[in-house]
């Protein structure tokens, strides 16, 4: 299995009765560390509570934390969560946080370079000078990246957003920000396969992907599109089944699989996460039947 590092945010997801670990990188290279047995992860927290829960729990469960900096002067970054009738979550981001301040280390150079064969990162963590300055020294390494937009809020720009995605080997968006994408940088009417296979062409992107929650997840390569839609039952929320979804979908490019099997298996796993409260599961029985598909491969 090629090395996999994610570089981005890690945040505390607050409900008004309870807090979790989150952030879309840190829950990606989570699920596909307990899927595969290696990952780094890279962000920044604050010298404070928060920041040593990050750190006690990613050695709990083998995770490294030797780039995991520490910031003195800036908290542990937390968003504010609320879940509407579906389940579907809505996020108010604080801002100023520690891993908006990421530092560009040799020592992190020398990881990408050296140690890195996919390297995953979204567009959140770039709000900031510092971080983005230390995220966009990672492009063009020779390596395989992996974009996964997460726009929120305002913290983003136009720039950004075409920076990001011309790095990126593989693109996942859900609807909504393919939206913003086609409003930005495509124009005309909005068809889903048509903007996707246009900003594919535009920015070299050799694998697209699409959700829509319920409604299902598109991929596209090569100009070959697959649907899938499944079921969930028993939705808990919807919290982190983006970044699930995200983590099959990296091992499944990796590894070579169809299109249709790595839509199948990620849709399957999100679903299992939407079962649990929060992004991140308690138990890693939740993996079992996963990992024996990956190492059936």
């Amino acid at each position: 299995m090629p090395a996999v590092t994610a570089i981005g945010e890690i945040l505390f997801d607050v409900y008004p009765t309870s807090k979790a670990l989150g952030g879309a990188p840190v829950n990606f290279l989570y699920h596909v560390f307990k899927l595969t047995g290696q990952g780094t992860i890279v962000s920044r927290v604050g010298y404070d509570v928060l920041g040593e829960n990050v750190r006690r729990f990613l050695i709990s469960n083998g995770i490294s934390i030797e780039f995991i900096q520490q910031d003195h002067k800036h908290p542990t970054g937390i968003t504010n969560v609320t879940l509407d009738e579906q389940k579907v979550p809505s996020f108010s981001i604080d801002s100023d946080r520690a891993y908006d301040f990421i530092e560009n280390t040799s020592e992190l150079q020398t990881l990408i370079e050296n140690e890195t064969d996919f390297l995953y990162f979204g567009s959140l963590a770039q709000r900031s000078e510092v971080s983005r300055n230390t995220i966009q020294s990672l492009f063009g390494k020779g390596i395989k990246y992996f974009c996964d937009l997460n726009i929120r809020q305002n913290f983003y720009t136009k720039e950004i957003l075409i920076r990001s995605i011309k790095s990126a080997d593989v693109l996942k968006v859900n609807i909504d920000e393919l939206k913003q994408l086609h409003n930005l940088l495509v124009g005309n009417k909005f068809d889903m396969v048509r903007t996707s296979l246009v900003l594919m062409s535009q920015y070299n992107i050799d694998l697209m992907a699409v959700t829509n929650g319920a409604a299902g997840s598109t991929l596209i390569r090569d100009g070959k599109t697959n649907h899938h839609q499944l079921e969930v039952k028993e939705v808990t929320d919807t919290l982190g089944a983006g970044d699930a979804f995200a983590s099959i979908l990296c091992v499944g490019y990796l590894k070579g699989w169809p299109l249709s099997l790595i839509n199948k298996i990620a849709n399957k796993f999100a679903g299992e996460i939407c079962k649990i409260k929060g992004a991140l599961p308690e138990e890693d029985s939740i993996y079992k039947n996963f990992k024996m598909k990956i190492i059936d491969d």
